[in-house]
């Protein structure tokens, strides 16, 4: 457990040089392309406690467009039904970085892929920088629905790097496919 501890630590080290997280090296947004699981959740607002109990997997779809930017379909299981939400991630100079409106807060939000190896897992930063010191979000996604201990560590302490409480780390419960059926 130490030699995974001190791994992730050195790989944090090279995700966030100077302060400033950067995008995965050399991203290749067709690779990134597809079905993703949200299989954690982490965030810095205090409001977010509150909710924690409450997240279930999400399932999304990504497809890239010829202008470089995202379409992003995400779906969530609810109690009334399975719940979709719509995205675009417009393209920035620096591949790997996305910027868009969110309309539930009214703010312009930055999204960086901190890591990934494209068949597995990607580490998603989400920064709002509205007010004061904004917000942050960290989001591990995977290609399944249950990812390794190593890589949930690896999450973990990200999350906690960039100034998100313990308490604010989520790993959501398997759910059923939403839609159902898959994607």
């Amino acid at each position: 457990m130490k030699a995974v501890l001190l791994t992730v630590l050195g790989a944090l080290c090279v995700l966030t040089e100077g302060g400033e997280v950067h995008p995965q090296k050399d991203f290749d947004l067709q690779r990134f392309a597809g079905k993703w699981y949200r299989v954690g959740i982490a965030h810095n607002a205090d409001s977010f406690k509150q909710y924690r109990d409450s997240f279930k997997i999400n399932v999304g779809v990504l497809v890239p467009m010829e202008t470089g930017s995202v379409s992003l379909t995400m779906w969530q299981l609810k109690s009334s039904g399975c719940h979709s939400m719509s995205f675009l991630y417009e393209k920035t100079d620096k591949p790997g970085r996305f910027k868009y409106f969110s309309t539930s807060s009214n703010a312009l939000k930055d999204i960086t892929i901190v890591d990934t190896n494209y068949d597995e897992y990607a580490l998603v930063l989400k920064h709002n920088p509205r007010g004061g010191q904004g917000s942050t979000q960290v989001a591990m996604y995977g290609r399944k629905q249950k990812l390794s201990a190593e890589l949930m560590e690896k999450f973990k302490a990200f999350s906690l790097a960039q100034g998100v409480p313990e308490d604010s780390i989520v790993i959501p419960l398997v759910t059923e496919d939403c839609p159902e059926g898959g994607i």
